[in-house]
């Protein structure tokens, strides 16, 4: 599964999308994920099956769904506390969930 994570500028993705990746690999699951930033989205959703949303970014998240929609690609809205999740087991949490789901996208609280 290839997860791309956003925000605004690119520099607290990069902590999640390490820390997710080192949750995938512990739990012995394919996974990469890799981090974005909102100005590059249109492009990198190619490269993507779930975007993880930065809470900061929440007032785009139709926007970024919208985008997503056509290429199949999930959407989920990080919740406002997920940079305390330092090992990445939250965000995994919420990646498989939602990859095990029939839901196109949601957010931290339905995922």
């Amino acid at each position: 599964m290839r997860i791309l994570v956003v925000c605004g500028a690119g520099a607290s993705s990069t902590f999640v999308a390490l820390r997710l990746r080192r949750a995938a690999a512990s739990a012995g699951l394919a996974v990469t994920a890799s981090a974005g930033a909102e100005p590059s989205l249109a492009i990198d959703l190619d490269s993507a099956d779930v975007v993880l949303v930065g809470p900061h970014l929440g007032r785009s998240l139709e926007e970024i769904q919208a985008l997503a929609a056509p290429r199949g690609v999930r959407v989920v809205l990080l919740p406002d506390d997920i940079f305390t999740d330092h090992d990445g087991s939250r965000a995994l949490a919420l990646v498989t969930s939602v990859a095990a789901s029939d839901v196109g996208s949601a957010t931290a609280e339905t995922a």
